[in-house]
């Protein structure tokens, strides 16, 4: 099974995560305390330390994260009238905030930024040393801070979009593959079955026969012995026939080519006929004097319905048994196989599989099955397979 994690987008690990956030914050936080500091600054420091340092919890915490860093923002704008180095840390705490939390969060992380960027020009330009605050001098600085903090929610909220996406292709892409899996397990298991059947039909059939012939020779045999010698040629041809067809079902087990006969089709329903009067049964047939062209697994499937319905004719109707069998083409194919035998007084160890068989297969090609006594005695298969 091919490993998951081979289609998975390219992301950083927990390790790859917990470096890259190291890197940002304890980078941020040395060249900013210790940049003020050089310039004799502890107040800006000390603000950009309060500032930057809860950066490192911005994954797990972005809402509580941006509230920490807005409001030192906000406390700086009252003690400290001059930009300073922390000041990178809103924009990072806004795209953290779009990225890893709840979109109103979001949304008022955006709110709060263009709020703050008023604040900000508001003071800066009066700790810059002009002389008036006037709104041709504010707006400039207002646009430039609000495009900081829109292109870093942008970011934020792109990403977080795109996570989202790509998380739900994955799982779509797994929950496929899953699909696929199960179908190919249920493809083995429906095969498994139709060859279950194909052996059941392949081996009841011709062992009933062997076991018609073998009594009728072994009786025959102290009398006539030229009718036990054509009984044993029944008997070979029929076993060789059986295991010619079991060869066959068993390479379908095996890669590549068997190299064994085809299937069987509707007209080789004949040679069932003929076998079956060869094995002393009393066979009525009433089948197309050309066999029709019909899809081969219909012409299978009607195959091995009435090989099925023979067996059980020299299973259970008895030893003097008739049987009537219909074979009719037209917009399906309709198949009828009565006898005349035992019928409901049949005895069954209520282990047989044959009927059942033959309804599945009627089933796969859309057609109904319908088997039971019949009235006045006897017992009646009755087949339709769509065309």
């Amino acid at each position: 099974m091919r490993d998951h994690r081979d289609s998975h987008p390219w992301r950083l690990g927990p390790r790859g995560r917990w470096l890259f956030d190291a890197t940002l914050t304890l980078g941020l936080l040395v060249t900013g305390f210790l940049g003020h500091l050089t310039a004799e600054e502890p107040l800006a420091a000390l603000l950009t330390a309060a500032q930057v340092a809860p950066l490192w919890f911005r994954r797990a915490h972005p809402s509580a994260v941006f509230a920490v860093v807005a409001m030192t923002s906000a406390a700086q704008a009252s003690v400290h009238d001059m930009p300073i180095f922390g000041q990178l840390a809103f924009p990072i705490a806004t795209y953290s905030v779009a990225r890893w939390g709840p979109r109103p969060h979001g949304v008022a992380a955006l709110l709060v930024g263009y709020i703050g960027s008023v604040v900000a020009a508001w003071s800066w330009i009066g700790g810059l040393g002009a002389p008036t605050v006037t709104l041709d001098a504010v707006v400039p600085y207002v646009v430039s801070i609000g495009a900081i903090v829109t292109a870093a929610w942008a970011l934020g909220f792109a990403a977080q979009q795109r996570e989202r996406f790509v998380t739900s292709l994955v799982a779509r892409a797994e929950q496929a593959e899953r699909i696929a899996e199960r179908e190919v397990e249920l493809a083995a298991r429906d095969e498994r079955s139709r060859i279950a059947r194909e052996m059941h039909d392949v081996v009841a059939h011709g062992l009933s026969v062997i076991v018609v012939q073998a009594d009728g020779a072994r009786y025959a045999a102290a009398k006539d012995p030229d009718v036990a010698v054509g009984t044993l040629a029944t008997i070979s041809a029929t076993g060789r026939e059986s295991l010619t067809e079991m060869r066959r079902l068993l390479g379908l087990l095996r890669d590549g080519d068997t190299g064994v006969a085809p299937q069987p089709g509707l007209d080789d329903v004949r040679h069932l006929v003929d076998e079956a009067r060869a094995a002393g049964m009393q066979v009525e047939a009433d089948l197309p004097e050309e066999a029709p062209d019909v899809p081969d697994g219909v012409g299978l499937a009607a195959y091995r319905i009435v090989q099925e319905s023979l067996t059980n004719v020299r299973k259970h109707a008895g030893p003097r048994a008739s049987v009537a069998l219909r074979v009719a083409v037209g917009r399906a194919v309709e198949v009828e196989v009565r006898d005349d035998g035992r019928g409901a007084a049949a005895a069954s160890d209520g282990r047989g599989l044959g009927v059942t068989g033959m309804r599945e297969r009627a089933a796969v090609h859309g057609g109904t099955l319908e088997a039971g006594p019949a009235p006045g005695g006897g017992f009646v298969v009755s087949a339709r397979l769509p065309l």
